[in-house]
């Protein structure tokens, strides 16, 4: 290849490995490129890894394949790391959001990192090897020190902007549909809730927790809507499985939405606008997470700055809110 190119051996390995640059000129590295393009070079992965001790494989761990958020965090996740020759193994947690068993009989010796979504970071002590590996949380606690980096949403911004919304619409009395998983993110919706309606003279709230199901989200609504005592006049589910639930609630009994019971999800799922009226809700961008999330472990591996700006969340604005009829 070096005869082909018309450089020197030395040459060729700075480029095949990308570290030419400021070494080689611009021109030599097309004239070797386009050389391993004739010869049909193609590298040896393996001894490149072994060589640098990587495997250039990261692991994602969620608590369930069921939800439509943790696979669009596996796209964004898979998307960045194919852009820098790495793979990523999908892995979703057994026990949930509980302590995960390690997938592999050595998770050191098959991994270069640990990506976890909406979990704990003691709860994956098998897989990191009690921080030998690098471990990047997503939509986790910020101040878990076991993480090498972390990479939020701004969850409490956006419930915040729901509340508002709601608020701005006249409504006074709430039911927080609240998810009975608890982990830091439904912690966080719950205190930014009870903050942004605790401001607010007149404003009451209650709390009904359940489980992350429709038939869960549609029990919990059907208790809180039935009489006696005044009726709350919006409910604000933890997520839109939760809310699609309400909706149907709301309907058995007799009930409209938004004409006599608002609803309002988070997160956006497909089941947002899969239901009639559309759901108001709050857009979380998971794909965007899980390729912040796969730049920040690359960071990590490279010895550089991964950052923690969290990441913008949207109110979207649909069909199932609208000021209270009472």
């Amino acid at each position: 290849m070096a005869r082909a190119a018309g450089v020197s051996q030395a040459t060729v390995s700075l480029v095949l490995g990308e570290k030419w640059r400021g070494r080689v000129s611009d021109r030599t590295a097309d004239a070797v490129r386009a050389a391993a393009d004739r010869l049909g070079y193609r590298p040896n992965l393996a001894a490149r890894n072994l060589r640098l001790g990587r495997t250039r494989t990261a692991l994602l761990v969620v608590p369930a394949l069921t939800n439509e958020f943790f696979a669009r965090v596996y796209t964004g996740a898979a998307r960045v790391a194919a852009e820098h020759g790495f793979g990523v193994v999908l892995y979703p947690s057994p026990e949930g959001v509980g302590p995960a068993r390690d997938p592999f009989d050595s998770a050191r010796a098959a991994l270069d990192g640990v990506i976890a979504s909406s979990m704990a970071a003691d709860a994956l002590e098998a897989m990191s090897g009690g921080g030998g590996l690098p471990l990047v949380m997503l939509d986790s606690d910020p101040a878990d020190t076991a993480a090498s980096a972390t990479v939020n949403l701004d969850i409490a911004g956006g419930m915040r902007l729901m509340a508002e919304h709601l608020l701005s619409l006249g409504h006074r009395r709430f039911l927080h549909i609240a998810s009975a998983v608890d982990s830091w993110t439904f912690r966080v919706r719950r205190a930014a809730l009870g903050e942004a309606l605790g401001a607010v003279p007149g404003a009451v709230a209650r709390r009904e927790p359940a489980e992350l199901t429709v038939d869960a989200g549609r029990r919990a609504a059907e208790h809180a809507l039935a009489p006696p005592g005044p009726r709350p006049t919006a409910l604000v589910c933890d997520d839109d499985i939760l809310a699609a639930g309400a909706c149907k609630a709301v309907r058995r009994l007799g009930l409209r939405v938004p004409e006599d019971v608002s609803v309002t999800g988070f997160d956006d799922l497909a089941l947002a606008t899969a239901v009639e009226p559309e759901l108001t809700t709050v857009r979380l961008p998971a794909e965007e997470v899980g390729a912040r999330g796969m730049a920040a472990l690359l960071a990590v591996l490279d010895g550089r700055e991964a950052g923690n700006a969290a990441v913008p969340v949207e109110l979207m604005r649909r069909n199932s809110t609208a000021p209270p009829a009472s």
